[in-house]
């Protein structure tokens, strides 16, 4: 089977065309892969016909397919892709003032089973490919031109850090000069809280920010809301976000989602201040949206507002998300893909 285009670093492609051709082909090439979101060697117009056969015949350039695209009334585009094998998922475009942010997927379901999110209803099929990873970000940029993707957030389907090895290669990719060349300052990577993820991703200085969906700093809750916490309780964690911290110029991102009636109380809010005010870090507070089925209701204008009055004893800065594409399923804890 021939390895996807999109599977190999960019440097690694322009040196191996650079054995058969003339080294400034090569640069075209990653123009079209890279700049143009061409990928289909047939539409690379100005390449001789030897070099297109040889792509063909060394590379297999298919990508995700859009399936279905729905567009909010606030701006916000959910689409489903189809894989080479069938398989769906989901990933997000969204837009406010001068940003673009991708919403990208890293596997097909999830196996972790957060209680408030909805992929956790599809459990794992496997994992992404590199390839499949990347090929999101292409076809958001082909979506987007004339416009550029600004900020890319790994907070689609699936846990980034269970899918380590392709997490880490995507990134290279991404930010790599001769690629889509995308700062890390405009990389977020999420996690449910995978400590061997979060230590190896800062051993190996691969340069990204960090989320950590938190939604609770009482353990026995969290656990409740959130199966890892049992495997990597809060103290744990806290240990491997400083070790992170240590290795990074990123203040960490703490997600927490707003549950009536489960982690909005005094007790959450002191537990809170007290876990994340000794971390360089912000806040940011989200409220819950309930997908088919939740147990749970969304908080109220009202109870969202007395919250954030209240969580000035967060010695940090917490900021309220405005939840984007409610009304097609896109926003946070809502991507589930089903026909």
């Amino acid at each position: 089977m021939l390895k996807n285009i999109y599977q190999v670093h960019p440097d690694i492609l322009s040196a191996e065309i650079a054995k058969e051709f003339k080294s400034y082909r090569a640069k075209q090439v990653l123009d079209w892969l890279y700049k143009k979101f061409i990928y289909d060697p047939l539409d690379m117009s100005n390449l001789p016909k030897e070099l297109k056969d040889w792509l063909i015949k060394h590379y297999n350039s298919n990508l995700p397919e859009i399936d279905l695209k729905l567009v909010s009334s606030d701006g916000t585009v959910k689409y489903r892709l189809k894989l080479n094998d069938g398989a769906l998922i989901e990933m997000v475009i969204i837009p406010e003032d001068n940003k673009r942010t991708l919403c990208v997927s890293s596997q097909v379901g999830c196996s972790r089973n957060c209680s408030f999110c909805a992929t956790a209803k599809m459990k794992l099929k496997r994992n992404l490919e590199v390839y499949e990873i990347l090929g999101q970000i292409i076809l958001a940029s082909r979506e987007l031109t004339p416009d550029r993707l600004t900020n890319i957030v790994f907070m689609g389907m699936g846990e980034p850090m269970d899918n380590l090895d392709n997490l880490i290669q995507s990134l290279i990719q991404l930010q790599s000069e001769t690629g889509l060349s995308f700062s890390p300052r405009r990389i977020t990577v999420s996690t449910c809280g995978v400590i061997p993820g979060i230590r190896k991703l800062a051993d190996l200085g691969i340069k990204t920010k960090l989320a950590v969906s938190l939604n609770s700093a009482i353990n026995v809750k969290r656990t409740n809301l959130m199966p890892v916490n049992a495997a990597y309780p809060l103290p744990d964690l806290k240990q491997s976000l400083l070790y992170f911290r240590r290795k990074t110029n990123f203040r960490i991102t703490f997600e927490y989602i707003l549950i009536p009636d489960v982690n909005m109380d005094a007790a959450d809010l002191k537990a809170l201040a007290a876990y994340v005010n000794d971390i360089s870090c912000k806040v940011n507070i989200i409220p819950y949206n309930p997908s088919p089925g939740s147990p749970w209701r969304a908080p109220s204008q009202e109870e969202i507002e007395q919250f954030m009055s209240k969580a000035m004893i967060v010695k940090q800065a917490v900021t309220l998300r405005k939840s984007r594409g409610k009304d097609i399923s896109g926003a946070c804890g809502q991507l589930v893909a089903k026909v």
